[in-house]
């Protein structure tokens, strides 16, 4: 059977998103490659994004592969599934395309989406099967058994072998995530899955939840095929960088590669001999989520933060002091003191970290916020959060410096793809 992966050129204009609008490897889509080919059937991945294709474009090359299952992404890569776009404006045009140039083919989606909505996704994109979850290792269950089991679902990390890039566009990647100075290649590489903490901000929950660390031989397998193919940094998309027991034979494995990386992290993970540690290995961008500079702030968030927040502000210059780029974010509080954050702010942007103005969050459909503030999500959630969101900030008179300082309502935004 014939599966084509397909990632859509993705826009964001009018939209509240708020991660990087770069390309990025698709992993999720690479994975998926991995294991349906390991089952015995032929794929073809199609990276929109990467290569600026019109939807048309696209869906031809669909067409001429003879596809029996069409795969789509609702959400720019694995990196972002935790903070996506709430509009389905861009999958559900490429959907279309897709299936008028497949017809007889199955139509699946993917992604964050359908997995807190999935009745809500099927009817906005007219697909024919929406899986929740982690995709990757279920999708072969297609072609075997004609139907997923319904669920949500959860990929084997220990089955994740190093990533074979044959046949992908790897010349095309240049950027770099979360670097701002500088020149050279980028890609994104995963050494873990899921978070042990359950922050109620988190859009965890339905995917990408449990902690599970791969293989660290299938790690720096793939860190090297990056390097010879000329890239000379990675950015690992995990969740959380360095809660592993396998944090220590990876850094070492890193430190002995031509290849600098930045990652996401919690900085009360860290001291100051293990931050030494990290710059050694090549770490160059770090980011963490301080959330509130108050432990009662903290809590409220669910932190569930082990250290105080001098400690805290310590660390991050002690950070910096190896790793060229630290950023610390933070979230807005009802009872915010503006004054305390702004000098908290400047002392550290002063010692060369920098520190975001608090924004409010987005309670993605499935989160604990969301499921604390409406409960469990129906067909409506993301129309629903997104008002939410959309009041919260217009209160605040701020957007995010990468968001679009405009942003239409979601469900405007959807009816402009139609």
């Amino acid at each position: 059977m014939k599966y084509a992966l397909v990632q859509p050129d993705w826009t964001f204009g009018g939209s509240t998103y708020f991660g990087c609008a770069e390309t990025h490897l698709p992993l999720e889509l690479l994975y998926a490659r991995q294991q349906v080919e390991a089952a015995g059937h032929e794929a073809l991945l199609v990276d929109g994004h990467l290569e600026g294709l019109r939807c048309e474009a696209a869906a031809q090359r669909v067409r001429d592969f003879d596809a029996d299952f069409v795969v789509l992404t609702t959400a720019p890569t694995y990196l972002f599934w935790r903070c996506p776009q709430p509009e389905l404006r861009v999958p559900a045009l490429w959907m279309q395309a897709l299936k008028q140039a497949a017809p007889r083919a199955v139509t699946v989606a993917i992604g964050p989406h359908g997995s807190a909505t999935p009745g809500a996704a099927r009817t906005k994109l007219g697909c024919d099967v929406v899986i929740q979850g982690e995709a990757e290792q279920v999708l072969a269950e297609l072609a075997s058994a004609g139907r997923i089991a319904p669920g949500y679902h959860q990929a084997d990390m220990r089955r994740l072998s190093a990533l074979d890039y044959r046949g992908y566009p790897l010349e095309r990647r240049q950027h770099r995530h979360h670097v701002f100075s500088g020149s050279g290649r980028g890609a994104e590489v995963e050494a873990s899955r899921g978070c042990p903490w359950a922050c109620v901000f988190c859009n965890k929950t339905l995917f990408r939840n449990q902690f599970r660390e791969r293989p660290v031989a299938a790690v720096l397998s793939e860190v090297e095929a990056l390097a010879r193919a000329g890239f000379d940094y990675v950015y690992f998309i995990d969740e959380t960088f360095g809660c592993g027991k396998s944090t220590p034979s990876l850094l070492e494995g890193l430190r002995s590669l031509p290849m600098s990386f930045g990652m996401q992290t919690r900085i009360d993970l860290w001291n100051e001999d293990a931050l030494a540690q990290l710059g050694a290995a090549g770490c160059v961008s770090l980011e963490c989520g301080i959330e509130s500079i108050t432990p009662e702030g903290r809590k409220r968030f669910h932190k569930g933060c082990r250290i105080g927040t001098d400690r805290m502000q310590q660390l991050l210059r002690a950070a910096r002091r190896h790793i060229p780029w630290v950023q610390a974010n933070l979230i807005a509080n009802e009872d915010d003191d503006l004054e305390a954050i702004d000098a908290w702010r400047e002392a550290l942007i002063t010692a060369g970290v920098w520190v975001s103005r608090p924004v409010p969050i987005f309670a993605f459909p499935g989160s604990p916020l969301y499921t604390k503030l409406f409960g469990a999500p129906d067909d409506e959630a993301w129309e629903r959060a997104h008002r939410h969101y959309l009041e919260h900030n217009r209160a605040r008179g701020y957007f995010s410096d990468v968001q679009d300082q405009a942003p239409e309502p979601l469900e405007a935004l959807e009816a402009s793809g139609r």
